[in-house]
């Protein structure tokens, strides 16, 4: 491969030309960073092998968020913080202002974000960050979600649909002067859409319309649950009853669960009914919709049987609770029952409709057409669409005579702002809107681009970033009745009641009028929202990155990335209840169908920082990320600190991993970024190997495909072990709980670490029907995506958590796939289609008919599964579960065997290259284990990568079957690469010749008490275990000095140190030179280069973490406090081992 580093450094990745004057400051830039980071470099890997390139490595390095809190700024830390990170190997921050000023200010002067002083700090942050080669990275305004700011006035904020209706007695021809009802209004905006009149054969009742009086099991007074403006909540954790009693018998045909913030609990009540009040009979249990974090703009309402009774009792009792997860926040959490209201309706409204409209992130069940009253279906015939109110809500109305509603349909702000700024708080700016996202842009990144020098700017301010989306979703936006028309081909303006709950002609066009509601919603915010920023991003020559927009946005989980150059999730650390493992599917999936070569994590955020952080405890969870497809971390988080004199000084308050200057191992933990970097590197070359594409289906919102929701459709695969223990999970007997970090929730939420190689032996990547529709064609009988994957199986579940109407799809899908069948595409489909998405004319229906006919009519038994399939063109349709223990029967055989297909311990990500393959394989466990692996390559020669030593090596490997058979061993959270390949390189093995302990005395001595002296030991022991509690209690470094003495050195081994136990890292120096940190096992460092024969001095000086000298300040607060920091100390685990303890060895290892 033609190396062409230094054309692609210095040309700009949009404009592509190229300036002397940036050349110079770039060379400059390498010139001060050689010495900085050359020890981060792949050494160990020929380039005939892999050919690496300078660029590789500059993209392979990881970033920071870079968080400025309360207004605190120092140019003094500022210049330590960015000088910090470039010794440390950072690529770049992204710099986000948290919060404003506290009272009193933390720091003097406070510096509010958007004034003068922060104006000029920024440029300063710009210009120092320059002089040490990084990039920084900004997000579209202060704090770090979403895009908001003073600047957006209510009618450019997030919009929603809002409404109220009135009761009219309309006598004939008589002229009515009506003061309508206002609906609700937020930030005092409020602009009409439509006003109808539909007439009634009658006023339907509710619960607000009745005498109704509450009783209850629980001896309050509860009154207020029928009150239709009650704020107050009630909560219990107790089963129980509510009963509404009415005077006369009561018609319900739907209800609506009112609260404060979304309550699972509350969403599952059993409804009770009696004619006596003594003998009940069940009419139906809630069941919840999905419903994400940011759950708590409306209640829910449920569609319930037609039922008339005079008593109507909702009864509470947690057994038979989900676990929770991403997609049901609120059952996450130890069961309670939370609510404001109840209220009851003789209509039937449409099941769930808050969540079917896009005003809330949420999916819910079809309406059943059974539990309908027809009464309650309105017919657009008799629809009257009247004038708008006046600017005072007074209408003028001539009706014929009659009942009529009056339904008044309205937008207003949805209220929501940047939550997480200071100054520049504000509203959040319409979403779906192309000029006010290009205006916010403007306001924050593209005035922080005005304000810093042009050629500056162009260096160093490259990265424009969306963060979290923590800012609801909408419903509406000044266009949408004209884009709605241009993408769906018909006027939404007779369906506008279906917005308010009310069925229009029929439960099916109205179910199919707000799927394509909720799909044009999507499409606004991937065209006007992302498509506007991905333009803006090339305006201004920057590179364009974001996180997930779900579980919030009504939307496309994965539409959104292929605007962007690099997609982000994030994993949290011990933090359960936080956990994102759907973010990091979405991010990996949206990638590679969407043909990103890097895909990035916001990695170990943590709710709660407990101060044990260090590299190896985060080792296993950084790797298992890496084989999910991650191949770039964002630390979380790197809080500017500006006291120079204070440590560990300025926190997140308490949230994330601290990952700063101020760390205690920060400058030894350098040779763990060096590890991200080198498997970095690596995992972004090539291309990732998948054969399975799983499809998200067609429901909105929607994302990525959890592997437990793969149990249905492919359980063979899955194997018995794990189907029975999902279907155990899920069941969550006795509703388990658990506590970490001082938060309670079910025991039994998806765990990501369960689910390691969940194919056994395959990875699959999910895909969305817009990558479906426009980046897929057929190659070899395999389905590529933006020429990037190819897979050589299409997947289409059957029902699903968030797809729970089932196999249903639009007629645009089943033609791509039909297209893709014929052309030689293999699809298993779990269940024949039983109806289509949105609202279709009868001719589209019979082509749908018709479409699903030649697809699935005359299927026969596929051989050697249970599926039946169908040869149409060059491809197969499959039908039914998937029962066979891999994909063999489809002439797929399994990529990674490993221990024989038992495997729950070890993870693996493999990617393909011109002549060869790469196969990241980590141990998961905390023992070391024995992993055969059998890989389908029929390549010639095998080696060994070790990222954390830098070391190649060769691989004694047996060719079986057409494929490669290794018996590799890993230690306790080891991991590695193999490669292969048909080039023959002349490496080591690495055996192990002889070894020499190192037998002591050891001379310890506690660094940074200089009051202290040195101590002797026979055998190192951790500094923990003295009875000087200044020293136990340490937290920062201890040495431990010794001698050893070498009798014969030879030029064809090697010398490496090996330690038994190292809490928690350590650098080590062998005749007064720096040898190199050990921090993971097999805790091993080559010493070859300063060994020599004689007497040697070898010195291992030993971090530990912040949190001994936590605990030692909290226990005795008479004490010296050395610690200062805005981070709180509840959350410790008690004294941790720290130091050096245990055998120590010299080993000589075969180098020939």
């Amino acid at each position: 491969m033609k190396d062409n580093s230094s054309k692609i450094i210095f040309t700009d990745r949009r404009t592509k030309k190229m300036g002397m004057t940036r050349i110079k400051l770039l060379l400059g830039t390498s010139l001060l960073l050689g010495c900085l980071n050359s020890n981060a470099q792949i050494k160990g890997i020929p380039a005939e092998l892999v050919p690496l390139d300078q660029r590789s490595f500059e993209q392979a390095k990881p970033w920071v968020f870079w968080y400025f809190m309360h207004a605190s700024y120092s140019k003094e830390g500022i210049a330590a913080d960015l000088k910090a990170m470039a010794e440390n190997n950072i690529a770049g921050a992204y710099l986000a202002p948290i919060k404003g000023k506290t009272n009193p200010p933390l720091f003097e002067p406070p510096t509010e974000s958007l004034t003068p002083e922060w104006w000029d700090m920024f440029k300063y942050i710009v210009s120092e960050a320059k002089k040490y080669g990084l990039k920084i990275a900004l997000l579209p305004n202060d704090g770090f979600a979403t895009a908001g700011g003073p600047w957006v006035t209510p009618e450019k904020s997030m919009q929603k649909v809002v409404h109220e209706d009135t009761l009219v007695n309309s006598h004939g021809e008589e002229l009515q002067h009506l003061k309508l009802p206002q609906p609700p209004t937020e930030q005092g905006y409020y602009q009409d859409i439509a006003l109808f009149a539909m007439p009634l054969e009658n006023f339907a009742r509710t619960s607000f319309t009745e005498k109704v009086e509450v009783t209850n099991s629980y001896g309050e007074d509860l009154q207020r649950l029928a009150d239709r403006d009650n704020s107050r909540q009630f909560a219990t954790a107790a089963p129980g009853w509510i009963q509404f009693a009415f005077t006369e018998p009561f018609p319900c045909n739907s209800l609506k669960i009112e609260w404060t913030a979304s309550n699972y609990q509350a969403n599952r009540l059993q409804v009770w009914v009696s004619d006596d009040g003594i003998t009940f009979r069940k009419v139906t249990q809630l069941e919840s919709p999905r419903m994400g974090w940011l759950d708590w703009d409306n209640g829910v309402t449920h569609l319930i049987p037609y039922t008339k009774a005079r008593y109507f009792r909702f009864v509470y009792d947690p057994a038979g609770s989900e676990p929770g997860g991403e997609d049901l926040d609120s059952g996450k959490w130890k069961p309670s029952l939370k609510l404001t209201g109840i209220r009851l309706f003789e209509e039937a409204h449409v099941n769930q409709i808050e969540g079917k409209t896009g005003e809330i992130w949420r999916v819910g069940k079809s309406s059943d057409p059974a539990s309908v009253a027809k009464e309650s279906i309105w017919r657009a015939q008799k629809l009257i669409q009247l004038p708008k109110p006046d600017g005072t809500g007074h209408v003028d109305l001539s009706l014929p005579q009659g009942k009529w509603k009056i339904l008044r349909i309205g937008h207003t702000s949805t209220g929501h702002k940047n939550e997480t700024a200071g100054a520049g708080k504000g509203l959040e700016c319409d979403k779906l809107d192309a000029s006010t996202v290009a205006f916010q842009f403007d306001q924050w990144f593209g005035a922080a681009k005005k304000k810093v020098d042009p050629d500056l700017s162009k260096e160093v301010l490259t990265v424009f970033h969306i963060d979290s989306w923590e800012c609801g979703s909408q419903n509406w936006t000044h266009n949408f009745p004209a884009e709605f028309l241009k993408r769906r081909g018909y006027d939404l303006t007779t369906y506008l009641p279906v917005l308010a709950g009310y069925f229009v002609n029929s439960v099916a066009d109205s179910e199919g009028f707000l799927q394509d509601y909720r799909q044009t919603i999507s499409e606004l915010l991937q065209e006007n929202s992302y498509g506007t920023l991905r333009r803006k991003s090339d305006e201004y020559g920057v590179e364009f990155t974001a996180e997930a927009t779900a579980p919030v946005m009504t939307g496309d989980g994965l539409a959104h990335f292929a605007a962007t150059d690099r997609p982000m999730g994030e994993f949290w650390l011990r933090s359960p209840s936080q956990d994102k493992p759907t973010d990091i599917l979405d991010a990996v999936s949206g990638s590679h169908i969407y043909g990103k070569q890097v895909t990035m994590a916001e990695a170990f955020t943590q709710i709660r920082a407990q101060w044990d952080e260090h590299p190896r405890l985060l080792k296993s969870l950084q790797d298992r990320n890496y084989a999910l497809g991650i191949n770039n971390l964002v630390y979380h988080v790197y809080v500017h600190n500006p006291w120079m004199d204070r440590k560990p000084g300025m926190t997140m308050d308490g949230i994330g991993t601290y990952f700063q200057r101020d760390q205690t191992w920060w400058k030894p933990g350098k040779e763990w970024v060096n590890y991200a970097i080198r498997s970095q590197q690596l995992l972004q070359y090539g291309v990732p190997v998948r054969d399975v594409a799983v499809f998200i289906g067609e429901e909105i919102p929607r994302r990525s495909v959890l592997p437990s929701n793969l149990v249905d459709v492919l359980p063979g695969v899955i194997g018995k072990a794990r189907v029975l223990r999902t279907d155990s999970l899920l069941t969550n007997t006795g509703l388990p709980l658990q506590k970490v970090a001082g938060v309670t929730t079910s025991a039994n939420m998806y765990r990501p670490e369960d689910w390691i190689d969940p194919l056994r032996g395959y990875a699959y990547d999910s895909f969305n029907p817009d990558a479906l529709w426009n980046q897929t064609k057929v190659q070899d009988g395999q389905v590529i995506f933006t020429n990037h994957i190819a897979y050589s199986l299409l997947v289409m579940p059957g029902k699903t958590a968030l797809n729970p109407n089932g196999s249903q799809y639009s007629w645009r899908t089943l033609d791509r796939l039909r297209t893709l069948i014929r052309q030689g595409a293999t699809v298993l489909f779990q269940d024949i289609p039983h109806t289509w998405r949105g609202k279709l004319t009868d001719v589209k229906i019979r082509e749908y008919t018709d479409l699903v006919e030649e697809l699935f009519e005359g299927l026969k038994p596929f051989p050697n599964t249970t599926l039946q399939f169908k040869q149409i063109g060059k491809g197969r349709v499959l039908v039914g579960r998937y029962q066979a223990n891999d994909f063999t029967p489809l002439g797929i055989d399994p990529d990674v065997v490993i221990n024989r297909g038992v495997n729950s311990h070890i993870s693996w990500n493999h990617r393909r290259f011109e002549g060869g393959h790469l196969f990241f394989v980590a141990n998961q466990d905390s023992l070391m284990r024995k992993a055969p692996l059998s890989l389908r390559t029929k390549n010639t020669h095998a080696y060994h990568y070790d990222p954390v030593l830098d070391r190649l090596s060769n691989l004694p490997f047996k060719l079986q079957n057409d494929r490669m058979v290794i018996e590799l061993t890993l230690d306790a959270y080891q991991s590695g690469f193999v490669l292969t390949s048909d080039k023959a390189l002349n490496l080591p093995k690495y055996q192990i010749l002889d070894t020499l302990p190192l037998s002591g005395p050891w001379l310890f001595t506690p660094d940074g008490l200089p009051d202290k002296n040195s101590f002797k030991q026979q055998e190192p022991q951790f500094w923990t275990e003295s009875a000087d509690n200044e020293i136990k209690y340490l937290a920062g470094s201890g040495s431990y000095e010794t001698q050893l003495n070498v009798v014969h050195i030879s030029k064809k081994q090697r010398a490496y140190l090996q330690f038994s136990t190292i809490e928690s890292l350590a650098e080590v120096f062998v005749n007064g030179q720096y040898a190199g940190v050990v921090w993971t096992k097999p805790y091993q460092i080559d010493v070859t280069d300063f060994i020599r024969k004689g007497n040697n001095k070898v010195v291992v000086k030993v971090y530990n973490t912040w949190g001994n000298r936590f605990l030692y300040e909290k226990e005795n607060p008479t004490v010296e406090k050395r610690i200062k920091s805005t981070a709180s100390d509840k959350f410790l685990k008690g004294l941790l081992p720290s130091g050096l303890q245990g055998r120590v060895e010299l080993l000589w290892l075969d180098a020939k």
